[in-house]
């Protein structure tokens, strides 16, 4: 009995030791004034009452370095209230002896600021005292030894890389490749990962990667979220951070570099306790391999710098119709496939007798998605035939592409067929014309003839203006002589 007593009385009294009073916010701790040349600076931030979601860097100091960041946390249990506190703390390491100052700084924790006065450091001769490190209470407790030692910590291997990669080595121009970036980790890795800063290091990735003279349709990945995959039989977890399809405008070599992209890896202690700093932050960096991407030129072609790359079919609305001469209706040339929809063209009038239409109204959906661009574009055309007959649409429009699978180039023709029947409406259609110009001042134009004597005056005028000046200029040339 009290035996147990006085083990429920230490774990009170350890809880009251390491935790902060109940309803704290954001505390900054700084180190001690006076270190040794072989003793570490830290710098903790603790948090009551809430979890670390998330944290700014920590302030550089003039002539130390940075050692990683260890993170703690704990709970209290006070007059039956409990509450609880969670610490990051950053280590630094001194390079030579002197007076440091360490300025004012602000640090983001959970998207707020707090603020630091700062202070000065004095670094002495190394010290060979043994290190301060506050006590595990619990190191007795639970039957672990020398409970003033620093704890010690160790890399895990880790079975992680990332990857660059492209599914194209060799394009057409105007034809699209896929880049994607990801972190993979196999389903047995045991090192625990976290991602640092990934907004920046894309941007500055980008600028490497993207190359120049092409057209991007960026897949927007918001959020970085685990995918399952497969490779070569093994189970891979795929953080995806960048995926795009680019379209080269011009043939020629695009050469990617080699990438490097940086992970917070938590070196893990090798005799964890119960209240210590369990994982020490480190960071490790990962590269992927350069990629080269060949962009050939398309096929001889009279319009092979006009025409759309990919793979594609015509969607039409109709197919068979009848209709009165002179009645109008909408027809849709839709072009669906695979490729830069975005460069789809109108396609080919090649016949106007008798069929009358207006610049068509243009309609585009675009998907992204499974490694690919894909979507339609709709050109809608409101047509008119005075003629009766029956009408092949495919005498009148097409659409030329080259398919980059069967290195082809091919035409898309309507399959709509529109019977016509009524009267012509030729001769209406043409007095509907407006013929502009000259024939819209008809009605409202005199039809005299004009007078021919003012014609007579004004050139016998002219004449006597010419002479005049002819004389006088003769007469200033006598006088300068």
């Amino acid at each position: 009995m009290i035996k147990t007593i006085l083990q429920t009385t230490l774990v009170y009294m350890a809880l009251l030791f390491v935790s902060n009073a109940y309803g704290q916010d954001v505390q900054i701790e700084l180190g001690p004034d006076e270190i040794g040349l072989n003793e570490t600076f830290t710098i903790k931030v603790t948090l009551s009452n809430d979890k670390i979601k998330s944290y700014d860097q920590f302030p550089d100091i003039p002539s130390f370095q940075k050692q990683g960041i260890s993170q703690s946390s704990s709970m209290n249990l006070i007059n039956g209230q409990m509450s609880s506190s969670n610490s990051i703390i950053q280590y630094y390491k001194p390079t030579r002896k002197g007076d440091f100052t360490l300025p004012s700084f602000d640090i983001l924790i959970n998207g707020n600021a707090y603020s630091s006065p700062g202070k000065t450091i004095t670094v002495g001769d190394a010290s060979s005292a043994s290190s301060s490190r506050a006590p595990d209470p619990f190191a007795d407790f639970f039957g672990r030894s020398s409970p003033s030692e620093e704890p010690e910590y160790v890399e895990l291997e880790d079975d992680a890389f990332f990857s660059l990669a492209v599914d194209k080595e060799e394009v057409y121009v105007g034809e699209g490749f896929n880049l994607s970036l990801a972190f993979y980790m196999s389903e047995a890795n045991q090192a625990p990962f976290q991602f640092y800063e990934p907004g920046r290091q894309l941007d500055e990735i980008l600028k490497k990667v993207k190359p120049t003279n092409v057209w991007e349709e960026n897949y927007n990945i918001t959020n970085i979220e685990p995918e399952q995959v497969t490779i070569n039989g093994k189970r891979w977890t795929r953080y995806k951070v960048f995926e795009a399809t680019f379209f080269p405008f011009s043939e020629g070599e695009i050469e990617i570099p080699r990438i490097s992209w940086e992970m917070i890896k938590y070196r893990v202690a090798k005799n964890p306790t119960f209240f210590g700093a369990n994982r020490q932050e480190d960071f490790k960096t990962f590269y992927s391999s350069a990629k080269n991407i060949k962009v050939k030129p398309l096929p001889p072609h009279p319009l092979k710098n006009e025409v759309s790359v990919g793979e594609y079919q015509i969607r039409e609305n109709i197919k068979n119709i009848e209709v009165e001469t002179g009645q109008g209706f909408d027809y849709n040339f839709g072009v669906s496939g695979i490729g830069n929809i975005n460069a789809i063209q109108a396609p080919r009038m090649l016949s106007t007798a008798n069929l009358n239409t207006y610049d068509p109204n243009v309609r585009q959906q675009i998907n992204r998605g499974y490694g690919r661009v894909s979507g339609i574009k709709e050109f809608n055309y409101y047509i008119t035939i005075t003629e009766a007959g029956d009408i092949d649409l495919a005498d009148h429009f097409e659409w030329i592409y080259f398919d980059p699978s069967r290195e082809v180039y091919d035409t898309l023709r309507p399959q709509a067929k529109i019977k016509v029947v009524g009267e012509s409406k030729v001769n209406q259609a043409l007095s509907n014309q407006r013929l502009g110009g000259l024939y819209d001042r008809i009605d409202v134009e005199d039809n005299r003839f004009l007078n021919e004597q003012y014609k007579y005056y004004f050139t016998t005028a002219i004449n006597v203006l010419l002479l005049a000046s002819v004389i006088l200029l003769a007469v200033l040339i006598i006088r300068k002589k």
